[in-house]
């Protein structure tokens, strides 16, 4: 099955702070949907991924 409907995401990550005690690490994380020219922020990858998989689900399937 052949489709023309892509989706593309730009994913950065920016160390935001570490704690000295333990080290733990605090990311803020930019995604850009590039086709819906939409960019948005994060703290964590599961946040990322969430919005990842809502926005796939948006595409109109019965279009393919």
């Amino acid at each position: 099955m052949e489709s023309n409907h892509v989706a593309s995401f730009v994913v950065r990550f920016h160390l935001a702070n570490k704690e000295e005690s333990t080290g733990k690490k605090y990311w803020r994380i930019k995604v850009t949907h590039v086709q819906e020219e939409l960019e948005t922020m994060f703290e964590t990858i599961e946040e990322v991924l969430i919005f990842m998989k809502e926005a796939m689900e948006d595409y109109d399937l019965n279009e393919l």
